[in-house]
C-alpha cells in the first residue's frame, strides 16, 4: 500500500500552494506533485527542512534536512542534504507545477520527512556551486516566501 502525504504551504504574501508526496514502498521512489501560486516568473529553491515547527513563520522551520552532515547540493547529486530538491520554476503566470520524482527523501523510516517543513525560497537554489560558503549552506536561495508542514494524508 503506498505511503501518502500532503503539503499546504502558506506565506506572508500571495504565495502559497499545495505538495503531494506518494511512495510506493520504503525504498521507492517519492513523487511530488501539486502546484505553488504568486511565485515571480523563473527558478525558486525547494527544499525539506529540519523541523517541524512553524511557530516563528518559516523562520523556526530550522535548517535544510540534513542528517548525515552533507553539503548543499543538487536533487541529482550523490553528495546532498536530504531536503535538497533544487528548483520548481514559476512561468509567466506566477505558477510553479511540481511533478519531481526523488531518490533520497522518505516517507518511512528514520530519515522519514513526514512532520519536517517544506519551504519555496524566493530565488534560485544554486545547487551548491555559487563558490561561496553560504551556497554550501543553502545554494543562496534566499528568503522564504511559504512554507507548511508535511502531514501523513489517505
Amino acid at each position: 500500500m503506498p505511503l501518502k502525504a500532503v503539503c499546504v504551504l502558506k506565506g506572508a504574501g500571495d504565495t502559497s500552494g499545495t505538495v503531494f508526496f506518494e511512495q510506493d514502498n520504503d525504498s521507492s521512489p517519492v513523487k511530488l506533485t501539486g502546484e505553488i501560486k504568486g511565485l515571480t516568473p523563473g527558478e525558486h529553491g525547494f527544499h525539506v527542512h529540519a523541523y517541524g515547527d512553524n511557530t516563528n513563520g518559516c523562520v523556526s522551520a530550522g535548517p535544510h534536512f540534513n542528517p548525515h552532515d552533507k553539503t548543499h547540493a543538487g536533487p541529482k547529486d550523490t553528495v546532498r542534504h536530504v531536503g535538497d530538491l533544487g528548483n520548481v520554476t514559476a512561468g509567466p503566470d506566477n505558477v510553479a507545477k511540481i511533478n519531481i520524482a526523488d531518490n533520497v527523501i522518505s516517507l518511512a523510516g528514520q530519515y522519514s520527512i513526514i512532520g519536517r517543513t517544506m519551504v519555496i525560497h524566493e530565488k534560485a537554489d544554486d545547487l551548491g556551486k555559487g563558490g561561496n560558503e553560504e551556497s554550501l549552506k543553502t545554494g543562496n536561495a534566499g528568503s522564504r516566501l511559504a512554507c507548511g508542514v508535511i502531514g501523513i494524508t489517505q
